[in-house]
């Protein structure tokens, strides 16, 4: 039998009630398929953190690089300085990994869960590249004089050829696989014109689509790409964006789709160990009362298999989402409309289904 070999870290919040469910998901596609996956599960987190003052040490780092992918659930307290979880934790797994591509698809399922006026999901289905390693994320910069008349605050963009290129190239060669009908499509976003800085992109994507001749260019600035998913979603295939910008459209991309509550991400280095996550956060007022909706979770998990080489199994999922969504079997995507468990019940009855 097949085995594969993962990292889960649930982290905080509504992060151990998601991922139990896109647990149990992965373990029934897994004997369906035959294969089984062997997991560590890590603390990491506030809690943790609160009761150790460790955040994310090197031996975790060492251990989960000897797996094949990280499952994360949700990073985030109150009780805890603000992003300083993130940044050791979702940061450090990022930068020790050198995962740097931030995969996010955006895939309306069903008409009814799109907010926009007479778009279905032939017109919602693109997926967003974004860089995840460089940018203003970084963390070059600091603040000094802080409480003081004179205080000052700095942030850099930073962008390197190596880091742009590879981003861009992995973008075009995604494009190759998409199957979403006529030419394919690379569209660029950045804001060259105001950002002088990020004319890198533009020249080095111009470079890069020089090379994929059967692969249709676009450009657009991050304002006009924003009014533009809004209006036209099914201009879009694949989105190739910095760091910061990649941020704010994939949220916008994920209420396009029908909300945070189905949107999951992949932080990727192709071929390498990396990390998937649900997008919603980790909403510590729903802690422990089963409420939260673990769909996000669960697709993060189809994209987990994907990535290590279980497509079958992917596609199970992926079916079965789409037949919840598409069925009117959930009566909300928000908190307590289901159980989380019931959440979980509905998508596992669709994969034994055959959906």
């Amino acid at each position: 039998m097949r085995s594969h070999n993962i990292s889960v870290l649930p982290g905080d919040g509504i992060g151990d009630e998601v991922v139990r469910e896109g647990l149990r998901v992965l373990d029934v596609v897994a004997a369906a398929e035959g294969f089984k996956v062997e997991r560590t599960v890590y603390p990491y987190g506030a809690d943790h953190y609160l009761a150790t003052g460790e955040d994310m040490p090197e031996q975790a780092l060492e251990a989960m690089a000897k797996t094949e992918a990280i499952l994360l659930g949700a990073i985030g307290d109150p009780r805890v300085e603000t992003g300083f979880l993130e940044r050791k934790i979702i940061w450090g797994v990022r930068q020790y990994f050198d995962l740097f591509v931030n995969l996010r698809p955006v895939k309306l399922y069903s008409a009814d869960l799109c907010p926009l006026k007479d778009k279905g999901p032939d017109d919602v289905d693109l997926i967003v590249v974004r860089e995840n390693t460089e940018d203003a994320y970084a963390g070059l910069g600091g603040i000094h004089r802080i409480g003081t008349p004179h205080e000052v605050a700095i942030a850099e963009m930073i962008y390197t050829r190596n880091g742009v290129e590879r981003v861009i190239r992995y973008s075009f060669e995604l494009a190759k696989t998409r199957n979403k009908g006529g030419k394919p499509k690379v569209t660029l976003v950045d804001k060259s014109n105001a950002i002088r800085a990020q004319d890198i992109w533009t020249r080095t994507f111009a470079e890069v689509a020089s090379e994929y001749p059967g692969i249709e260019t676009d450009h657009a600035y991050i304002d006009a790409a924003c009014m533009w998913m809004v209006k036209n979603p099914e201009w879009f295939d694949v989105v190739v964006t910095p760091n910061l910008f990649g941020d704010i459209i994939t949220d916008l991309g994920a209420m396009v789709q029908g909300g945070m509550g189905i949107a999951a991400s992949g932080n990727i280095h192709p071929g390498k160990v990396s990390m998937f996550e649900p997008i919603h956060g980790s909403a510590p007022k729903y802690r422990g009362q089963n409420k939260a909706n673990p769909i996000a979770t669960i697709e993060a998990v189809r994209m987990l298999l994907d990535h290590i080489g279980e497509p079958a199994a992917a596609a199970r999922i992926q079916r079965a989402i789409q037949h919840v969504l598409e069925s009117g079997k959930i009566k909300s995507l928000g908190a307590g409309a289901h159980s989380t468990s019931e959440f979980g019940d509905i998508v596992l009855k669709a994969i034994e289904g055959g959906a």
